[in-house]
């Protein structure tokens, strides 16, 4: 059996690499893993693995796991770790999961931020937040700090400096996405994150924007397929992120628009927060633990978000396969749009956003 994570404070230092590297001894011949980047901790050097299972022709779609961007929300490598070590044990047996694989490219990047999960800090070793590091600037003015900050590494949401490079860390993501996703005839990303108030959300582009993303019909179709095949798992709310706020340098708004420069095939980048304050709610001591913050401390609580996402990460897999089925034909993609617009960009009051993200 592959290393099981119990808690996010189990095991030693950095308990999801020990996980990784089980899961890779485990899987043997199936599972791919190259190390990426490696990020200086002291003495040691801490690796940022890519994992893949499947196809690698461009023809077949490809989807991407990525966890652990931010260093304190460790539940959302735990949810990928807890998927991939599924997957691995199925390999012994279930030969449609091998049908699966050979129509399809599945990667994973579960700890993009290791050097952070070591800290026990949302940025990096060097205090950037990597999710606010790309360069791309929103298009209007943002919350402050929230929305990115280049005043101080000391203070959250550091961008970084302003004629500085993109973070390694970061440009591992980026390499991973523009070299094992982009070229493939359809692909798909979930980034798996923790801490936006008590609703599970899953969040696409813009960021930056409160202008409609160009793939908007093929999201709209995708959260309607979710509702239909799942009608009792309605508690994701499916959204723009610029519903709630708007930052700089989100790294999922420069790939996007990276994919419509190069003239790549469909690209649809999501995000998965996870509303860590119900967790706070229900154990308020929580609060006064920064890890407490932005994962599920009690082992049935941890236990339980390793289960509940699951069904969701299937679906994706299943839709990326098929995705031939179901996205909008040119005849369809404008009254789709349309429709998407109403639904997502209406005026419509919201409340504050919580100071997370």
């Amino acid at each position: 059996m592959a290393h099981v994570l119990h808690s996010p404070f189990s095991g030693g230092d950095n308990p999801e690499l020990e996980a990784i590297q089980s899961l890779i001894r485990r899987a043997g011949r199936h599972l791919r893993s190259d190390i990426v980047h490696e990020v200086a901790a002291g003495r040691e050097r801490l690796p940022v693995y890519c994992l893949e299972l499947g196809a690698t022709a461009a023809e077949v779609p490809a989807v991407g796991f990525f966890g652990g961007v931010h260093g304190v929300e460790r539940i959302g490598s735990h949810v990928l770790l807890a998927y991939l070590q599924s997957l691995v044990e199925r390999l012994e047996w279930d030969e449609l999961l091998h049908e699966t694989l050979r129509r399809v490219r599945l990667v994973f990047m579960p700890v993009v931020n290791p050097g952070g999960m070591r800290r026990r800090t949302r940025a990096n070793p060097s205090g950037v937040d990597l999710m606010r590091n790309a360069p791309v600037e929103a298009d209007h003015s943002v919350p402050w700090p929230l929305g990115g900050q280049r005043l101080s590494p000391l203070l959250p949401w550091y961008r970084g400096r302003r004629d500085a490079d993109m973070q390694p860390e970061a440009q591992a993501l980026c390499r991973v996405v523009e070299e094992r996703l982009l070229p493939h005839r359809f692909s798909l990303t979930l980034d798996c994150h923790s801490g936006f108030g008590m609703t599970d959300r899953i969040w696409f582009p813009y960021a930056r924007s409160r202008q409609p993303i160009d793939c908007l019909a093929d999201i709209y179709t995708l959260r309607n397929l979710f509702h239909s095949a799942h009608p009792y798992h309605h508690f994701y709310l499916i959204e723009p992120q610029a519903r709630r706020y708007t930052t700089h340098g989100d790294l999922w708004d420069y790939l996007y628009d990276r994919s419509r420069a190069r003239g790549s095939r469909r690209f649809i980048p999501l995000t998965l927060e996870m509303g860590s304050w119900l967790w706070v709610k229900k154990r308020p001591a929580q609060a006064f633990s920064m890890l407490g913050i932005f994962n599920p401390i009690a082992p049935h609580r941890h236990q339980r978000i390793l289960r509940k996402h699951l069904t969701l990460f299937d679906f994706l897999i299943r839709a990326a396969t098929s995705h031939q089925r179901w996205l909008p034909d040119n005849t369809r993609r404008h009254a789709l749009h349309e429709s998407a617009r109403t639904y997502w960009y209406d005026p419509q009051p919201r409340p504050p956003a919580p100071l997370h993200g």
